[in-house]
């Protein structure tokens, strides 16, 4: 173990040897350490500079388990250095947790400590859309159950089978498959590409349309007020019209006169709403 100097007395630290340079030990050596460090470790007095150059010094040599286990994840496009400063927070906890009557080597009960933390991370922030965690939790075990049934029936399980396998009610289930949708998220600016020629397009020329009632938006918020100033019977003359869509004979008989009176009303009130419109712009 060429990493360890000796026992140290400059730090007051008896029965420790100082490691110069934790994080260059080899996996063999630091197997062999990490024992001979939590034997140390549970009797010192948590708090105290002995008990955290123990803790810290596990935390550096072990920390190829880290990035051994941070390694599995390198297809996702996160950095790589956020999965491995995730991934040291497991190794904390597993540190932390770990107690040698276990009988079991540190390597192999931090593993899943470190990769746990990692999946966690990615649980919590690659949703595309925030979703609330009880479905995100949902969403990991529909798959479980999807996957099982699918084995099991020969087909795409029902939404009650898949109620009665996860015990949730159906209601349940399609609200996770529907809060699934937002995982992953792809942008309006992506390149489609034809089935029949070499043209690309972007995806937004393919979903959705402008609405051309949204141009009407202003225009109704300037109306509105100009309907206010109308007489009562002017106003009614205008719904008997555009709303109900009688005709001008119609109001006429509902009015109790003529269809020519209510034309002339008709276009006087229109002609005064068309001049207020033009006012106000």
């Amino acid at each position: 173990m060429t990493a360890a100097t000796g026992t140290s007395t400059d730090t007051g630290i008896a029965e420790l040897p100082e490691i110069v340079s934790p994080q260059t030990v080899g996996p063999n050596d630091a197997r062999e350490l990490s024992q001979l460090f939590f034997t140390r470790l549970a009797t010192l007095e948590e708090g105290t500079p002995e008990y955290q150059y123990a803790r810290n010094t596990l935390i550096e040599m072990n920390m190829s388990l880290v990035r051994y286990a941070a390694g599995r994840f390198r297809h996702r496009s996160d950095d790589m250095e956020d999965i491995v400063q995730v991934g040291t927070i497991g190794l904390i906890k597993a540190i932390d947790r770990f107690e040698l009557s276990r009988e079991v080597q540190f390597a192999t009960f931090a593993v899943p400590y470190i990769v746990g933390e990692i999946k966690r991370f990615f649980r919590d922030t690659s949703w595309a859309v925030h979703v609330p965690r009880r479905l995100q939790e949902a969403r990991v075990e529909l798959a479980r159950a999807t996957d099982e049934l699918s084995s099991r029936l020969g087909r795409a399980p029902k939404v009650g089978e898949l109620a009665e396998l996860m015990d949730l009610t159906e209601e349940e289930v399609i609200e996770a498959r529907t809060a699934s949708n937002g995982y992953n998220s792809t942008s309006l600016d992506a390149t489609v590409r034809g089935d029949r020629d070499d043209s690309e397009a972007a995806l937004a020329d393919f979903i959705g349309e402008e609405d051309p009632a949204m141009e009407l938006v202003e225009d109704f918020h300037a109306l509105a007020p100009l309907l206010a100033q109308l007489g009562e019977r002017d106003r009614e003359i205008l719904r008997l019209r555009f709303v109900d869509e009688l005709t001008q004979s119609q109001i006429g008989e509902h009015l109790g006169v003529s269809q020519m009176h209510v034309s002339r009303l008709l276009s006087r009130t229109l002609a005064r709403l068309r001049d207020g419109m033009l006012t106000t712009r």
